[in-house]
Formats: C-alpha cells, structure tokens, sequence
C-alpha cells in the first residue's frame, strides 16, 4: 500500500479523502502544521506529498523548498481557486503537478497516480541514455552531468528523458504537456517554459536544450 502525506490545516479535509484513497489501496496519513509534516517525512517513508499553499507557520511554497532540499519525494500543490500564479510557483520551486480547489477526490487521486507512475516505472526500451557530457540511468532514474550527479523532480527527469529519447525532434509546448500529464488537461503554457528553464540551470555548463521560436523544444545533445 502506497503511503502518502496530506499537509494541509482544514482538519475536515483528511478523514473522507483518506476513505476514499483506501478504496485504492492509497494509505493517507495527514498533518495540519508544516513543522508536524516535515517531522513525519524525516521520520517516516512516504510514496508522495500532497501540499496546501495556504498554510500556518509557512506557506505551502517555503514547504515545497524544504522539502525538495532534502528529497524527490513527488510533491502535489493544492492551490487555492486555481491561481495561474500559484501553479507557475509551484512549478518552479519543484511541485510536480498541482490541482485547484475545490477538487474531486478522483481527479486528486488521478494526479497522484500519475506523478507516482513517472516517478516509478523506468523505460523498458533503453537502459542508459549516453550523450556528450550526459548520463541518463534509465534502470536507476539518475542523471549525471559532466560527471556529477544532478538531482531532479519526477517531473523534470521525465521531461528530460522525453527530449534524449527522440533528439532533434521539436516537441511544442502541449505535447510536452500532455506527456507529463498523461492526459489532457488545461494548464497555462508558461509552466513548461519554467520546467524547461529550471532543467537547464540544474544541467549547466551543459547546453543541450533549444528553443525552436514559435515552435517549441528539442534535444540537441551529441549521443555516444
């Protein structure tokens, strides 16, 4: 069973979400403090983290950051009314996916699974992906960059194995998004601007990613 961890402060929220993920063998354990939530990730394994942005102590955002400064734990933000700013922070500061309130349990759910399967299931075509100053473990989901270990979302990782898998193909920015969500669904187009921005910098020196204007994106690595 799948254990994940709601941190929001609506004590009314976790007890019929928590029925509901049971009927999927989804185990949700919950906290309405950051500090209480941040205290049970270090001390207890979860599969994910599902955020609020508004929160006591800090906000959701400051969560998210400590968070990913010390894990890759899939991360979902809940934003409140679906703010188009509060999804492109969210992104930006390593969320991988977010969902508006109020929501439906199945569609929280469906993100989860989602995010839960980029971050599990490896590509069984390839084991490694090898490209000029470039190592992508496949098996292992880990990325080197001129030899050194670069720590990346779900989200980011899948972004960038999507690019190295086909390079020179141009993907436009809704392909892009329809991949990573593994459905449709509507969401503002910079927020693919900002995971392609934020994958470049944690890639640098190496300039492998390009923008085609008014097209879209393509892998531009030299395979070895």
């Amino acid at each position: 069973m799948r254990r994940i961890l709601l941190i929001d402060d609506d004590e009314l929220l976790a007890p019929p979400l928590a029925a509901y993920f049971k009927r999927f063998d989804f185990e949700l354990d919950s906290a309405t403090l950051p500090s209480a939530g941040l205290a049970k990730l270090r001390a207890e394994n979860f599969d994910a983290a599902i955020l609020d942005v508004m929160l006591p102590e800090i906000d959701g955002f400051e969560l998210c950051r400590q968070i990913r400064r010390e894990s890759d734990l899939p991360v979902i933000m809940l934003t409140a009314r679906g703010d188009v700013m509060d999804r492109v922070v969210g992104l930006e500061i390593g969320a991988d996916d977010y969902v508006p309130k109020p929501f439906e349990p199945r569609e929280l759910l469906a993100r989860l699974q989602t995010v839960l399967r980029r971050a599990r299931v490896p590509s069984l075509n390839n084991k490694r992906l090898v490209f000029d100053g470039l190592s992508i473990d496949l098996e292992r989901r880990q990325v080197q960059c001129a030899g050194a270990a670069v720590e990346l979302t779900s989200t980011e990782y899948e972004l960038l194995v999507m690019l190295a898998s086909e390079p020179q193909k141009v993907f436009d920015r809704d392909q892009i998004l329809n991949r990573l969500r593994g459905h449709e669904a509507e969401l503002h187009t910079r927020a693919v601007d900002i995971l392609i921005s934020r994958l470049r910098k944690k890639l640098e020196p190496l300039d492998c990613i390009k923008t085609l204007r008014n097209a879209g994106y393509t892998f531009a690595g030299a395979r070895l």
